[in-house]
């Protein structure tokens, strides 16, 4: 394989370089580039989840040993992972959310903890466990989004909480589940609900004092999802007035869903952050007739005022909760022969989308798992009035016939071809590697009625390995953006749940389900390294540096939306909106855990 080398490399890192921009954060722009810590959950503003770190490599990372390990006291899902700061680690729960600050020069001594007092009665009304995907870190602040919507600002050397404010009302179904980004002086924050009938919305606080400055809807009005008719464009052209409400029958919009519970990227130079929306409630399509837009929905928003630049909507009228709130990751790159800004997405609709990140324009649209067919493409003729469309295959569509009919055999399933656990980009082969789940569902609608803080989900289903899978129901994949191509696939048993990390040393990590920790060559996917760990991982994996030395951490916790049966208990198939039926041979394999494990060479 043809590696893409120092260009390619420094085209990557020079999005990040940009410090002389008064929207920068300078700070974390400077931070980033220094490999030695890992200052963001993505790894940097681009959300490569890269490393320059090479004393770990392909060569020797088969000898590989665990360093040290530290008990979370937390069970239930683990997903996201520890922050790195100069020589202090910043590890996080799941409810209720505590914040430990290990000093690494000092054998992980606990150097202090912050334990909020939450309600219990928010985990009701988490939708797949009550997982929480890492704090974030900017102008000398640890931010921590809780569970009850609490977005709360610490001091990173001593956790002293110098601000608190509240995101949205548990008492309605809105939790908190997702990773904040601090850019510029803002904190930017989403929330999560989706099943509960709320309005999704992505919202910026001001990094030190916690006062909003703007709060940008997925769904409704103009002047609530901040949208400029003449000057928001999707797909090139201007989005017009009533652009969401329209597509919606009634007030439907104001139970929209469309919540933003996954990543954001950030562009210092174009000042653009990048960011998903989720379903549309209810999950009965039926009730909402439609493409109810700006749910599924890519957002590229300017960070000073949250005004949308461009909008792409992937999944019009969606019918299977396919949500949008994957990854974005920034990179430049030659496409058809012509050197471009893009962004890159792997949906959980199966298809994988590179756009121009400044335009919007739909550069490529292919599947990145052969059996998806609830659609046959996306159409990529300009001059085609079903441009950027998924073409659906009506077997599949789950709103033929009425609102009772079992649409079965659909691939992939709710939980997608990949759900939020994010990428890795290496600029040394120019690939994305990408964890995903090889799952299909049987998918049943029924009418439901609203009450707030109650389920408004209106479907049941039924999850199980995809067709020909030979029982595997993940794999671990290379994939090529520029042709939208799968360069090579690793098969697991499960579905990959873990976010990747790719490296320097030619390698790329991932977890496991049942627990194990992976590494494998970045050019060809073979294996190089394994090791089991006390539970499933569904958190993502870093590396860092310390004392000169290059480790590896993980989070293992099994839980999340694929392990929700072990970690709240639930037998029935249909239980976990139809994820429990799917994994539960995993309890044959793993146990409830909360413990992060650090790996690092011997020494010599």
């Amino acid at each position: 394989m043809k590696k893409i080398g120092l260009m390619a490399a420094c085209s990557v890192l020079a999005l990040a370089a940009t410090t002389s921009l008064a929207s920068a954060n300078d700070e974390l722009v400077e931070m980033q580039q220094n490999a030695k810590n890992w200052v963001m959950q993505l790894g940097n503003y681009s959300a490569t989840r890269y490393s320059e770190l090479e004393e770990i490599n392909k060569d020797n990372v088969g000898d590989l040993q665990v360093a040290w390990s530290f008990s979370t006291g937390v069970l239930r899902g683990h997903e996201g992972g520890p922050l790195v700061i100069d020589g202090v680690m910043y590890v996080h729960t799941p409810f209720p959310n505590k914040v430990f600050a290990l000093d690494l020069n000092d054998n992980g001594r606990i150097i202090w903890r912050y334990e909020p007092e939450q309600d219990p009665n928010v985990i009701p009304v988490m939708c797949c466990d009550t997982v929480n995907r890492g704090v974030a870190y900017g102008d000398g602040k640890i931010i921590l989004h809780q569970a009850d919507t609490n977005v709360v600002a610490l001091d990173a050397k001593t956790g002293e909480e110098l601000w608190k404010t509240q995101n949205g009302d548990p008492s309605k179904g809105e939790t908190g589940t997702m990773s904040p980004l601090i850019a510029g002086d803002k904190v930017l924050v989403g929330n999560s609900g989706g099943e509960f009938g709320v309005q999704g919305h992505m919202t910026a606080y001001n990094l030190e004092t916690g006062e909003q400055e703007w709060r940008a809807y997925s769904v409704g009005p103009d002047d609530q999802i901040l949208l400029d008719p003449e000057n928001t464009t999707h797909l090139g052209e201007p989005v017009g007035e009533n652009s969401s409400v329209d597509t919606w029958e009634g007030d439907q919009w104001q139970l929209g869903g469309g919540t933003v519970w996954g990543w954001v990227s950030y562009d210092p130079e174009l000042n653009l952050v990048y960011y998903g929306s989720g379903n549309p409630g209810t999950w009965n399509p039926a009730q909402r007739p439609g493409d109810n837009r700006w749910s599924m929905t890519i957002f590229a928003r300017d960070l000073d005022t949250g005004v949308a630049k461009w909008v792409y909507q992937m999944t019009p009228h969606d019918e299977w909760d396919y949500d949008g709130v994957n990854e974005n990751i920034l990179v430049d790159m030659e496409i058809d022969g012509e050197q471009r800004k893009v962004l890159f997405h792997p949906d959980r609709n199966g298809f994988a989308y590179t756009l121009d990140r400044e335009t919007g324009e739909l550069l490529v649209a292919a599947k990145y798992d052969p059996a998806v067919n609830w659609a046959t493409e996306v159409v990529m003729n300009e001059d085609d009035e079903q441009y950027g469309r998924p073409q659906v295959v009506a077997e599949y569509s789950t709103a033929q016939n009425g609102v009772d009919v079992n649409s079965e055999g659909i691939c992939p399933a709710a939980l997608g071809t990949k759900d939020q656990q994010p990428s890795a980009y290496s600029p040394e082969t120019g690939l994305f590697y990408i964890p995903t789940n090889h799952v299909c569902m049987d998918y049943e609608p029924f009418q439901v009625s609203y009450t707030a803080g109650q389920p408004y989900v209106g479907a049941t289903l039924s999850m199980y390995p995809a067709p020909d899978s030979h029982g595997g129901m993940g794999n671990f994949i290379a994939w090529d953006a520029a042709a939208g191509e799968i360069v090579w696939s690793v098969e697991e048993p499960f579905s990959v749940w873990s976010g990747a990390l790719a490296t320097a040393g030619d390698i790329v990590f991932y977890g496991t389900l049942e627990g194990y920790l992976k590494a494998v060559d970045m050019e060809t996917g073979e294996e190089l390294y394994r090791f089991k760990t006390p539970s499933g991982i569904i958190g993502n994996v870093n590396t860092y540096e310390h004392d000169g030395k290059q480790y590896v951490a993980v989070l293992s916790g099994i839980g999340g939306w694929a392990g929700i049966g072990l970690a709240a208990g639930l037998t029935e198939g249909t239980d976990g909106l139809g994820a429990v039926g799917a994994y539960q041979s995993l309890s044959d394999y793993t146990q409830l855990g909360g413990q992060l494990t650090v790996f690092s060479l011997p020494s010599e």
